[in-house]
């Protein structure tokens, strides 16, 4: 059993507190406090443990979509499937792109996501609104609940309320990462937090809005977040929020173009948020492929995983996104499924990469340990999304450890998946070095050579090969399936327009141009309808 922060314990005791007391403002999910939670709460909180059990529960929100196994979900009407984080993370940010393709598309929404047809219908989308706005309601429950009136009422011990100052920080870095997400895809949210009124109709903030509270909340937050890689694996610590904001000063002038009067420039923030990373003791994984195994919660990638989506293959069962890109991987000609920890045949062929993803290995990468592509005989092009046995697959994830082990159950995998590591800050500090946000042009260099000779590539590179066209190549060769890559794009102004196409890119199968507006999704027409507040997003 894997040495992690317990979150399967304690999902139970969050969803007891929690589900009970906050419900729908209708039949749809827009979650908002129903009723007040005094009495619940007191018999729940007469042993002073629970706060670290239901501080998991926020946690847990991540990993899995219910409390009675993987089948079931706590939002309603909505499958489980279309509503675990890290997998609707997942198809927003990267099957919505040009690196994977997937082949069922009679599952519910993923045809209009990957196709980039997608309408304010698309349930896949309203699990990502939906699952994000829980984690906000759950933050919210548990500060609710440790004000100092609260714990003076119930007479907690010194060393209890000590403990509860990191964890109330951490709860709001949760929450303020759910509302990161919103901010990313939606380009708005619902607004709550501890001191909203229940049963009040949320107001809703704007992107600018989100920038400017997640700014200022991780920065308020940072006195009282353990120090980097402190905290109990699975536990955010500073470098998590860290991580956030350098991304939001990365990505400053996609979320603050409408704001006339904001400061749209923040690479030099992004930058000094990079190194603050770097210096809080993170290391490359000794082994790039170890970041995606079974074992890297205590293999080298502990060293490199800033913040993971913990899974455990018997005691968190879910369709999160490591178990379905490792049984999707399997090929449907290959079989290749013992290699990587599950069934033989796995999905069947479930996932593929596009002619533009494979295109990214060249000659330069046959030795690099991220090229994990397998061609055979395949043919590179993908005419029709159905026939399994076009397209190139790869084998990045995997089911097995390091020491040639594999994980305790054959489907759902013991592979945590890195939401945030090392190389990704390593990337974003070149990036934002080359539009000018200061630091030093050959440590920039130093980063990617890094990068390479982990990945055994013998092909480094000097100052005068860095460019902004090769850093978006490299993140895609070194981040592809990690849901970094629509954003990317974005920020490229290569996501939407006919500049760039990729394969099904707009419904064509060389790719057409798709209009601006779908640089941010639409909001579920089913939040609209519940919150009068929410307005739809242009060109919906």
């Amino acid at each position: 059993m894997k040495a992690k922060f317990n979150i399967q314990k304690t999902l139970g005791f969050i969803y007891l507190l929690v589900m009970v007391s906050l419900s729908s403002c209708t039949d749809d999910l827009n979650i908002t406090p129903k009723d007040d939670q005094t009495i619940l709460s007191e018999d729940l909180f007469k042993d002073e443990s629970s706060y670290k059990r239901v501080l998991g529960g926020i946690y847990a929100n991540l990993a899995l979509t219910g409390t009675d196994g993987a089948e079931s979900s706590n939002l309603k009407n909505i499958d489980a499937g279309t509503s675990q984080f890290g997998r609707v993370l997942l198809y927003t940010q990267t099957l919505a792109a040009d690196q994977m393709i997937w082949s069922y598309e009679n599952d519910p929404g993923t045809r209009e996501i990957q196709r980039n047809i997608w309408t304010a219908q698309n349930p896949l989308l309203l699990g990502m609104f939906s699952r994000a706005h829980l984690s906000v309601a759950l933050a919210n429950n548990f500060l609710r609940e440790t004000t100092d009136e609260a714990l003076d009422s119930r007479g907690v011990s010194e060393s209890t309320r000590n403990d509860i100052v990191a964890y109330r920080a951490e709860a709001r870095l949760m929450r303020a990462m759910a509302f990161y997400y919103l901010m990313d895809l939606f380009g708005k949210a619902n607004f709550t937090d501890e001191n909203t009124p229940l049963n009040s109709q949320p107001e809703v903030y704007e992107r600018s809005q989100l920038f400017s509270f997640i700014e200022s909340e991780l920065k308020d937050i940072d006195a009282d977040l353990i120090s980097s890689r402190q905290n109990e694996y699975g536990r955010a610590d500073k470098s998590v929020a860290y991580m956030i904001l350098a991304k939001i000063y990365l990505n400053a002038e996609v979320y603050l173009q409408d704001d006339n009067s904001a400061d749209k420039d923040r690479y030099d923030d992004c930058i000094s948020y990079c190194e603050k990373i770097i210096g809080g003791g993170y290391i490359l994984a000794s082994n790039y492929l170890h970041n995606f195994m079974a074992d890297n919660n205590t293999n080298s990638a502990v060293n490199e995983i800033i913040f993971p989506i913990v899974s455990d293959g018997v005691t968190t069962q879910n369709y999160g996104p490591t178990t379905v890109m490792i049984n999707g991987s399997v090929g449907s000609l290959e079989i290749n499924g013992a290699e990587v920890g599950v069934g033989d045949s796995g999905w069947g062929g479930a996932l593929r990469v596009r002619k533009q993803f494979a295109e990214l290995w060249g000659a330069a990468f046959d030795s690099d340990d991220r090229n994990t592509i397998i061609s055979g005989e395949r043919n590179i092009d993908i005419d029709d999304i159905s026939n399994k046995d076009s397209g190139y697959i790869i084998q990045k994830y995997s089911n097995a450890t390091s020491t040639g082990d594999f994980g305790a159950d054959k489907t759902f995998v013991d592979t945590d998946f890195p939401l945030y590591r090392l190389a990704d800050v390593y990337l974003m500090y070149a990036e934002a070095h080359l539009r000018g946000g200061g630091g030093s042009l050959s440590t920039a260099v130093d980063y990617i050579n890094a990068l390479r000779t982990r990945a055994n590539n013998p092909n480094t590179i000097s100052s005068g090969d860095l460019a902004l066209d090769f850093i978006l190549d490299e993140r895609s060769r070194e981040l592809h399936w990690e849901a970094h890559r629509r954003q990317d794009l974005i920020r490229y102004k290569r996501y939407t327009g006919g500049n760039y196409n990729w394969a099904w890119k707009g419904n064509g199968s060389n790719g057409i141009a798709i209009p601006s507006d779908f640089d941010v999704y639409p909001i579920p027409e089913s939040s609209i309808a519940a919150n009068p507040n929410l307005t739809q997003n242009d060109g919906y």
